[in-house]
């Protein structure tokens, strides 16, 4: 919960930011700072909770998009759809705040929002996999995101991402959003997790975490100076 880190990362240059609701203490007011804080760049929240409420307070502070996680049935996929859109798409309902500029530009942000709004259901169970077919062509889901972590454990290889069970998976939810022509993405920490993903025609990737990021840089540092201490002559 860092707004000048979010400016940071803003100013590096990535297509978008990811902001994390489900496995962080990030609350409403403290997402909007991010945003806020993120100026231009497009930020997507994934949501705490995959209902009506959490997509509107998502949206309503000015989210480009939502990322909801556990979408297990088409069912579920159109409550999310209905939930992000205005009528006569949905049924999002209409409040004063930050997305509209606080109700400056209401009339403006009704007439794009729908399109302009990002839907995009997370393929994390196995589920999921078995219904991925009829889930991606769901009208108003926007891309899939494949949580490969939540994946593994609900096929029963809890962290074996490159099982071939959990590829095999991962396989079907690519193959169903190609034939739907619908964006595909996946998370990975480093650039060698999610190489052979991009080769293979996702184009929606979450790569790295703020706290991982830091942590690395930090070992990494101090592991350069260490050798360097080691390495300079000793006094007599």
């Amino acid at each position: 919960n860092s707004p000048p880190v979010f400016e940071l990362l803003a100013e590096v240059g990535f297509d978008w930011l990811f902001i994390d609701a489900e496995h962080s203490p990030l609350d409403t007011a403290q997402m909007q700072a991010l945003m806020q804080a993120a100026g231009a760049t497009p930020c997507v929240v994934r949501l705490s909770a995959s209902d009506d409420l959490h997509v509107k307070r998502a949206l309503d502070i000015g989210a480009a998009g939502i990322i909801a996680p556990q979408v297990n049935s088409v069912e579920h996929a159109q409550r999310i759809v209905e939930a992000a859109k205005y009528a006569p798409a949905g049924q999002r309902g209409l409040g004063i705040a930050r997305a509209h500029r606080y109700g400056l530009r209401v009339r403006e942000y009704m007439q794009s929002a729908n399109d302009e709004t990002a839907v995009i259901v997370q393929a994390e169970h196995r589920d999921a996999i078995a219904r991925i077919r009829e889930i991606v062509r769901v009208d108003g889901v926007d891309g899939v995101l494949i949580g490969p972590y939540d994946l593994s454990a609900s096929l029963g290889r809890p962290g074996a991402v490159d099982h071939p069970d959990v590829r095999d998976a991962i396989a079907r939810v690519r193959d169903a959003c190609l034939e739907a022509n619908l964006p595909i993405g996946i998370f990975g920490v480093t650039p060698d997790a999610v190489k052979p993903n991009i080769e293979q025609g996702f184009t929606m990737i979450v790569a790295g975490v703020d706290t991982v990021l830091l942590a690395t840089a930090a070992t990494s540092l101090l592991t350069a100076v260490r050798q360097i201490q080691r390495q300079a002559p000793v006094e007599t």
